[in-house]
């Protein structure tokens, strides 16, 4: 399948590991310029590697493709600065922005009782007021060139929300009212936003779930993944090269006319129509 994404650029936020790494792979193999960001506060991510990231960017440039160049840019994600200074450096690096893939995001699971204000702020303030400060930012220069292409990862539990992860959930609720509603008013120009939400997906970030909601509920980490696995009719667990393969269709001229859309990528676990 033709992509036609070769000389593109796109800013890849979450882009050390899981989805965000699979994505500013898949991306870059396509010919496109990527600049992937993390988030630093320490705040939110206190055993976070800082050299995660330039080793994340020295694998993807071990791949060959047409042209495109990949660079790091670590910032506070949590705060408007940080976002603004993100997209300021990408363009200056490249000149122009085609492509924004946001991903970057974390809530923590355990009972309600169990989680304080922290929780639901962290949460809030990462991924949901990061990707609405993303599109905020780079709007003005998608908005001159009368294109753009926007992919918010979200999740499943937007949809179908879980007792133990409502930090989480609240998030991906509001990002899915967001990703519909802010489309209509970029669509005169030429701008296309949809989201992706996972289920259960073999990353990092899932066995840190699983961790917690074993302590949470005095079971063991075996227990919540055998659980989750039954709750899935494919009776798989999703890969995150299969969200970056759906994303670059979605930010590629084959989904032009699609736009303000939710694809879920669950196994057929979400219920309701």
């Amino acid at each position: 399948m033709e992509l036609e994404l070769s000389g593109k650029t796109a800013i890849v936020t979450g882009g050390s590991a899981g989805i965000g790494l699979a994505t500013a792979k898949a991306l870059y193999r396509e010919g496109v310029s990527v600049a992937m960001s993390n988030d630093k506060s320490l705040r939110v991510y206190a055993a976070r590697n800082p050299e995660r990231l330039e080793q994340a960017v020295s694998a993807i440039q071990s791949f060959s493709n047409s042209g495109g160049k990949v660079i790091s840019i670590s910032a506070d994600l949590t705060q408007a600065e940080g976002v603004v200074m993100v997209v300021s450096t990408a363009l200056e690096q490249f000149g122009q922005i085609d492509i924004l893939i946001n991903n970057a995001g974390s809530a923590r699971a355990g009972t309600f009782l169990d989680l304080g204000d922290d929780a639901f702020l962290d949460a809030w303030n990462l991924k949901l007021l990061g990707y609405i400060r993303f599109v905020r930012a780079i709007l003005p220069h998608l908005k001159s060139r009368r294109d753009g292409r926007i992919v918010n990862i979200i999740g499943g539990a937007g949809r179908t929300p879980r007792p133990n992860f409502l930090p989480g959930g609240t998030t991906n609720a509001a990002l899915l009212n967001f990703t519909r509603g802010i489309s209509k008013e970029l669509a005169q120009y030429n701008i296309r936003i949809n989201a992706i939400s996972p289920g259960l997906t073999a990353t990092e970030r899932a066995e840190q779930l699983a961790q917690q909601n074993a302590q949470a509920r005095g079971v063991s980490v075996d227990e919540i993944k055998a659980e989750s696995l039954q709750a899935i009719p494919l009776g798989k667990i999703v890969k995150p090269e299969e969200i970056a393969a759906l994303a670059l269709f979605l930010v590629s001229d084959l989904a032009s006319s699609i736009t303000g859309a939710e694809i879920l990528v669950d196994g057929g676990q979400t219920p309701g129509v």
